[in-house]
Formats: C-alpha cells, sequence, structure tokens
C-alpha cells in the first residue's frame, strides 16, 4: 500500500488554502493583490473544488479546464451586462462573489489562472496511462 496520500487529499487541501487567500483578498487585499491577485485564483479554486469532489479524469484532459474558463467568462460578461443590478441584488457577500464591475483585464487573469489547471489535468492523464 502506498504511503502517498490520495491526489483527492491534495485537491481538498488546496481547496481550502485557496478559499481562504480568496477571503482574506477580499478582506484585506488592495492594489493589484486584490484587482489581478484574487482572479487569477479564483479559477483555480473552482478547479481543485471540483476536482475535490469529482476526482476522476475526463477522457479529454482539457475539458474541465476549459469549462471553468467559459463559466468564469460567462460570469464576467454577466457582470457586463449589470446582472445585480437588474435582478436586483442588494446582498453584499452576493454582489463580492458575482462582481459588479466588467473588465477585460480579469479576462487576462482567468486565462492566466487556467493555466497550471491545464497543465495538472495533462500531468494526472499521462500518469494514469
Amino acid at each position: 500500500m502506498s504511503s502517498t496520500p490520495p491526489k483527492r487529499l491534495w485537491f481538498v487541501i488546496a481547496s481550502v488554502l485557496l478559499f481562504t487567500s480568496e477571503v482574506a483578498i477580499g478582506m484585506w487585499g488592495h492594489g493589484w493583490v486584490r484587482i489581478y491577485l484574487g482572479d487569477v485564483l479564483v479559477v483555480i479554486l473552482l478547479y481543485v473544488l471540483w476536482r475535490s469532489v469529482f476526482p476522476g479524469i475526463p477522457r479529454q484532459w482539457y475539458v474541465l479546464p476549459t469549462v471553468i474558463l467559459i463559466f468564469a467568462f460567462c460570469v464576467e460578461f454577466l457582470q457586463l451586462w449589470g446582472f445585480c443590478d437588474r435582478f436586483g441584488i442588494t446582498n453584499e457577500l452576493l454582489r463580492i462573489i458575482i462582481g459588479t464591475g466588467f473588465s477585460y483585464v480579469d479576462l487576462l487573469c482567468y486565462v492566466i489562472g487556467i493555466l497550471p489547471c491545464y497543465v495538472t489535468e495533462a500531468v494526472l492523464k499521462a500518469s494514469k496511462t
């Protein structure tokens, strides 16, 4: 029996650490940390959360990161559309989670953040075969 922890455990630990980081950035972050780093990390957080719950590797290694990137882009374009205001969302936490300000730079941050997820999926797929 192997003494290394299962991959799922690593994803759970990463989820907790990234979530804690995102909360800290949201509460105390300023400047580029809040503006850019939070957006880079959020797609990684979504990825490790998904892998924590569903550790199986899809047949095509690129599917999960691509779906997460599309989801992040959709949320960003909902901000452009004014989703929170149009639906009267006044809860401060929900407005922070959904976001209220569109930025093309955010889209770039999501792309940068998803790159390690693509690498991770490719490595996991290669190690499985």
